[in-house]
């Protein structure tokens, strides 16, 4: 794998919604939900939970190192956000320490 290609990977897999890709209907997380939801400890946990258990399945190769996940600044009605940073590293490479920034909703 190139990293590249992960990191790409690993995007792409954060803002796809499940049920998006017509013939793999369980591929990707549904993070829009959590859009119109008060941001709270316990709706952060179940975020980067989901996250864990979606790329422990789709992909295993990456090991999560951190995950830290912010309510966007745009105060404008209507306009909702989740800002994701990801931490992470290849299992067979664990000095490729690499990271990604999403966000969701914009």
């Amino acid at each position: 794998y190139t990293i590249d290609a992960v990191k790409q990977n690993v995007k792409l897999l954060l803002q796809t919604r499940k049920g998006e890709r017509l013939m793999q209907p369980d591929l990707g997380i549904d993070l829009y939900r959590f859009l119109f939801e008060q941001i709270t400890s316990d709706t952060l946990i179940e975020i980067q939970n989901e996250i864990i258990e979606t790329f422990s399945k789709w992909l295993p190769f990456v090991v999560i190192n951190d995950i830290k996940i912010q309510p966007g600044e745009n105060y404008d009605i209507g306009v909702n956000s989740i800002n994701i940073y990801l931490e992470f590293n290849l299992d067979s490479d664990p000095r490729s320490l690499e990271s990604v920034q999403v966000t969701i909703g914009e």
